[in-house]
């Protein structure tokens, strides 16, 4: 594939006039204006746990008008009262969730529970003909798995959409749409980590000790896999395009004793069907990332190809979504004389490597150049790739895509489409949770296909 070239003098020169006018509008540019919608195009919701994550997600949903919070549900008081003011719009409060789905008014319900709660919650929802938004992982264990399958498919208008947003991230789909199109040749391999430190905490409640650490302990929890992990599995399906073979896996509760029996570091290696491979390790001493020149910490992924490497991250709300990309450097051409000398030789091998390249911001779509913009809108374009290439600025996108997964799940209830991550996306996600944990429990090689026999009860299977 043809290498991308440094913008020329010509270019830069072209260009200077346009820099201080970019930078400029860099700086007092907002988000689109939205126009609000009226109350009945809104999608009425109710969230089901407004703990930590139920708390976010809310923060988050009063800024998109495609949807309404009608109601909040927590079993612990307090997370319950923090639910209903992050709401902002004083909800109805409820302790128990059976009772919130008997309301007619609700057609959606967002459930941020723990984790081993999901099932039973979700299964009730769609009895009760909600749509559901779940966030990760789906389910906690293999015969919810099957079950969920299997009333999903008994209920087809319903949408089920899960909590993966990097699948709703600009520069996540730009590196798919990119790396579809060969941009880093043909890809082999994924490094993935989300290191903290130091990670999760034994924090004292006054009651329900136990349930709220529930990340913890693994009758409430799958650990750091299914917490950290299931983001970054999901992204080595996605780009691969497939789901694993196979996975091994060492984890160890080695730093952290106060209690808890989930492992404080884990490491992970994934086989995909073309030889494909996911490292991943997730770890509770060190949150450096050793991506983005030390400039960012704890997670992100590095796609590696035959032609080329992309280091992405998903960001976080103080920080944007960033991606860059580097072209693989070509072997240097032996000089005649070498050449002269390797022929002498029988089998010598005179090898050598090019100098790194330096990283490229990868590009959305509004920056890329296509003859049909205007002078002005051109010229501001090559003044953003400049600056972008001297690092003054790096490309950002538009929103947030916490922002964006939750408007396109209000869209798909509206509408019927299909979510990005959707149900299957979500059951071949939790799947991978539940084999590699098991993986690291038993010391050996899981396979994908397992779990076809996995919590199914012997009169039932096939």
């Amino acid at each position: 594939m043809a290498k991308t070239p440094d913008l020329t003098r010509r270019d830069l020169l072209k260009t200077t006039g346009a820099v201080a006018a970019t930078a400029a509008a860099t700086r007092v540019a907002g988000p689109a204006i939205r126009k609000a919608k009226a109350a009945s195009d809104q999608v009425p919701y109710a969230v089901i746990g407004t703990g930590g994550r139920g708390q976010y997600l809310l923060q988050h949903l009063t800024k998109i008008d495609s949807g309404r919070c009608v109601a909040v549900c927590d079993v612990y008081e307090p997370h319950l009262k923090k639910g209903a003011e992050a709401a902002g719009n004083n909800p109805a409060m409820y302790a128990d969730y059976r009772e919130l789905l008997t309301r007619k008014d609700i057609d959606a319900v967002i459930i941020a529970t723990p984790l081993y709660e999901h099932f039973r919650v979700t299964r009730d929802a769609l009895l009760a003909g909600k749509h559901v938004f779940c966030e990760k992982s789906l389910v906690f264990k293999p015969e919810e798995v099957h079950a969920l399958r299997k009333l999903a498919a008994e209920r087809p208008k319903q949408i089920i959409q899960v909590g993966l947003q990097r699948r709703y991230s600009q520069f996540y789909q730009t590196a798919k749409e990119a790396i579809d199109k060969g941009l880093i040749g043909q890809v082999t391999h994924i490094n993935a980590q989300w290191n903290r430190n130091p990670g999760w905490t034994m924090k004292p409640f006054p009651t329900r000790q136990r349930e709220l650490n529930w990340r913890l302990f693994r009758e409430f929890s799958g650990g750091l896999t299914a917490e950290l992990a299931s983001h970054q599995i999901d992204v080595a399906d996605w780009i691969f395009g497939s789901q694993p073979e196979f996975v091994v896996g060492v984890g160890g509760l080695d730093l952290r004793k106060d209690g808890r029996d989930v492992y404080d570091n884990i490491q992970l290696i994934f086989k995909y069907p073309k030889g494909q491979k996911m490292m991943y390790q997730a770890i509770s001493s060190n949150r450096h990332l050793n991506l983005f020149g030390g400039t960012r910490t704890e997670f992100g992924e590095t796609i590696l190809g035959t032609e080329g490497t992309i280091e992405i991250t998903v960001g976080t709300d103080r920080e944007p979504a960033i991606a860059m990309w580097y072209y693989e450097p070509s072997p240097q051409q032996p000089s005649p004389a070498e050449q002269k000398e390797k022929a002498a030789v029988a089998s010598a091998t005179l090898t050598s490597t090019a100098a790194g390249r330096r990283g490229l911001p990868l590009m959305l779509s509004r920056d890329l150049v296509t003859g049909k913009e205007s002078f002005l809108e051109r010229e501001l374009k090559y003044a953003r790739m400049w600056m972008y290439r001297k690092g003054v600025m790096v490309p950002q996108e538009d929103r947030n895509p916490v922002d964006v997964q939750m408007d396109s799940f209000f869209e798909s209830c509206r509408t019927g489409k299909k979510p990005r991550a959707d149900l299957e996306i979500g059951l071949a996600d939790s799947t991978m949770v539940i084999l590699a944990n098991l993986a690291m429990d038993e010391g050996r090689r899981v396979y994908f296909n397992e779990i076809e026999k996995m919590g199914v009860e012997p009169n039932k299977k096939g």
